[in-house]
């Protein structure tokens, strides 16, 4: 019975939740050497540029009988397993003469900036290039991975947004920086954002969501139920607890990549030109890794932008 209760819970509040922006029918998943990999098709499409999100499935890791493509570096994995199974990402998209750049991630607003490969993992969150032979990648198991890509200037970027980097605007602040690296309008930009923990399963407590409230005039889009501690409860004084006491504030579900889809228009982005998976990692374990749900044993999935050597259209000739 608490199961059948939990799932009429969950449905009122897909209900109660607008749509995000874009459809995931734009999204397209692709089979490749085995692995499964999501794309934009109006991405894909530029025949300079190589992307792409991968999902759980393939690989030569093993989590839980099964094999799966992690390619993070976990306790629980083998360093050569993730370094083989990044190498079939790359084979997969057909990358294999770009150098992989991957970040010590820390859940920051660090935005780094590569010309070239760097000898050693930098820290940062995000990271932007013009230089070619590069794949530009960032690591997720529930946070939001966002690609940032300027057809008219050819440059890309990569962002891990958590709740902390939302909440610092990383994503914003990324749009800033490859303006004043590369000339890039806001206007001009195609943005892919990936599979992340949806508002249908992402608890947090009251006091993000007052951290929410103090940063974005529209916060409450964001929330099932826009609470931050601070309501006064009508029961207090008819209960039994002390007076001037409250029970604890219930938790609140939080829907980061409307939020982050809010931060991108908000710069200056079309909502037409942002795309939207609505994959939830929580709800889809079958396809992709939660950290969340679970625990230390999950993987991490890849989310990788880059800009080819050779035009693919030249190539092709």
């Amino acid at each position: 019975m608490a199961g059948t209760k939990g799932s009429r819970v969950k449905n009122k509040i897909a209900k109660k939740r607008k749509p995000l922006r874009a459809s995931a029918s734009r999204w397209t998943q692709c089979v490749r050497r085995g692995l499964r990999i999501l794309q934009v098709p109006e991405i894909a499409k530029l025949p300079w540029l190589v992307h792409g999100f991968s999902t759980r499935l393939g690989g030569v890791s093993k989590l839980g009988g099964k094999r799966v493509l992690n390619l993070g570096f976990t306790e629980w994995d083998a360093r050569e397993n993730v370094k083989e199974n990044r190498r079939r990402l790359q084979a997969a998209l057909g990358a294999q003469e770009l150098t992989l750049v991957s970040l010590l991630q820390f859940h920051s607003d660090a935005i780094l900036h590569f010309e070239s490969a760097p000898k050693e993992p930098a820290r940062g969150d995000a990271s932007l290039t013009k230089s070619a032979g590069l794949l530009l990648a960032v690591q997720t198991a529930d946070c939001v991975p966002i690609l940032l890509v300027d057809p008219k200037n050819r440059a890309v970027a990569a962002v891990h947004a958590g709740w902390r980097g939302t909440l610092a605007r990383i994503a914003e602040k990324t749009i800033g920086q490859m303006h004043m690296e590369f000339g890039s309008k806001a206007s001009d930009l195609l943005i892919a954002i990936g599979p992340a923990i949806g508002g249908c399963c992402y608890e947090v407590g009251t006091e993000v969501a007052a951290a929410f409230s103090a940063q974005f005039a529209g916060a409450a889009e964001f929330f099932d139920e826009l609470r931050t501690g601070d309501e006064p409860n009508p029961l207090q004084w008819l209960n039994m607890m002390p007076p001037g006491h409250q029970p604890p504030a219930k938790k609140v579900l939080l829907d980061l990549r409307k939020a982050n889809s809010a931060q991108l228009e908000a710069a200056g982005v079309p909502a037409r030109n942002i795309f939207v998976s609505d994959l939830c990692t929580g709800c889809r374990r079958d396809l992709l890794f939660s950290y969340r749900k679970e625990g230390a044993e999950s993987g991490r999935m890849m989310a990788v932008v880059g800009i080819r050597t050779k035009d693919k259209r030249a190539a092709n000739r």
